[in-house]
C-alpha cells in the first residue's frame, strides 16, 4: 500500500482507531472520506478537518452499503482503499436471553457488515491499478474475552474471512491487509481511560511504522497485541484465556 496519494473510505470513521487513521492519512498527502451513521457527526468533523470528505453510511443496513458504493463510483472513481473498520463491542451474558439481541447486532455490523463492504466494492477496487482492502479484526480474534463472546467470535471470523479473501485476490491488483489491535483507549466498550488499554495515539504511532514496511505485511499487529496473536502458536493460549476471564463489566 502506498503510504500517499490515495483515495481512501475508512468505515467507522467518526471516532476512536477509525478516525485516528483518517486524520494520519490525511496529513499524509491522501484523499480521505470517512464514513458512518451520523450526519451531523460527519459534518462537523469535515468542517474541523478541511479536505476530508464524508459518506453516509450504516454497515449494518445492506441498502445503505449499496447507495454509498454506487454514490462513491461516481463521486470518487479513483477510491482504492477500503478499511473496513466499523465496528461495535458489547458486554454479554450468555445466561440472559435479552442478550441475544446484542449478538445478533454484532454479527450483522462486526461480520456480515465487513462481508458486505467488501461484496460491495471489490468490482470497483478490482478496477483500480494498485488497490488495498483492509479489515480491522482484534487481537481477541486469536484468545477471546470471555465477557465480550460474540465480539470474539465476529473478530475470528473477520480474520478467517480476510485469509481467503487475500488468497482469492493474490492473482488481481488488490492486496489483502488485516488490522488486528489490542484495547486500544477509545470510547469502544468504554476503554478510553483504561490503563491497561494502549494509547490511541501510540497505537497510530506503530501502525504507521508497520505501513512503511514494503511490500505491506499482512498482517499489522503492534507489539501490545502480540501475546493475544501468537498465544496459540507459542502455547499460552489457556493461560492468557484465564487472564482475560477474570476481565468482567464494573458491577452496576
Amino acid at each position: 500500500m502506498n503510504g500517499t496519494g490515495n483515495t481512501i473510505l475508512v468505515t467507522g470513521g467518526t471516532s476512536g482507531i477509525g478516525l485516528g487513521l483518517a486524520l494520519r492519512f490525511h496529513k499524509a498527502g491522501n484523499k480521505v472520506i470517512i464514513a458512518g451513521r451520523r450526519k451531523a457527526l460527519l459534518d462537523k468533523i469535515v468542517s474541523e478537518h478541511p479536505g476530508i470528505e464524508s459518506v453516509l453510511l450504516d454497515v449494518a443496513d445492506p441498502q445503505s452499503i449499496q447507495r454509498a458504493s454506487a454514490a462513491l463510483a461516481i463521486s470518487h472513481p479513483n477510491l482504492n482503499v477500503l478499511i473496513n473498520n466499523a465496528g461495535i463491542m458489547h458486554w454479554e451474558d450468555l445466561t440472559d436471553p435479552e442478550s441475544l439481541n446484542t449478538a445478533e447486532e454484532t454479527v450483522a455490523t462486526n461480520l456480515l457488515g465487513t462481508i458486505r463492504m467488501v461484496y460491495a466494492f471489490i468490482p470497483h477496487l478490482t478496477l483500480q491499478p494498485n488497490a488495498t482492502i483492509v479489515n480491522v479484526s482484534s487481537a481477541l480474534a486469536f484468545v477471546p474475552l470471555p465477557a465480550t463472546p460474540t465480539y470474539s467470535a465476529t473478530k475470528a471470523a473477520v480474520h478467517s474471512f480476510t485469509q481467503s479473501l487475500r488468497v482469492q485476490l493474490e492473482a488481481s491488483s488488490v492486496e489483502v491487509v488485516e488490522l488486528a489491535p489490542p484495547g486500544v483507549r477509545t470510547t469502544l466498550l468504554g476503554q478510553e481511560n483504561d490503563e491497561h488499554a494502549m494509547p490511541l495515539e501510540a497505537f497510530l504511532d506503530e501502525i504507521f511504522e508497520l505501513l512503511k514496511i514494503s511490500p505491506t505485511p499482512p498482517e499489522l499487529v503492534v507489539e501490545r497485541a502480540k501475546p493475544l496473536r501468537f498465544a496459540e502458536a507459542n502455547g499460552s493460549h489457556d493461560e492468557v484465556l484465564k487472564m482475560l476471564a477474570g476481565y468482567k463489566p464494573a458491577a452496576k
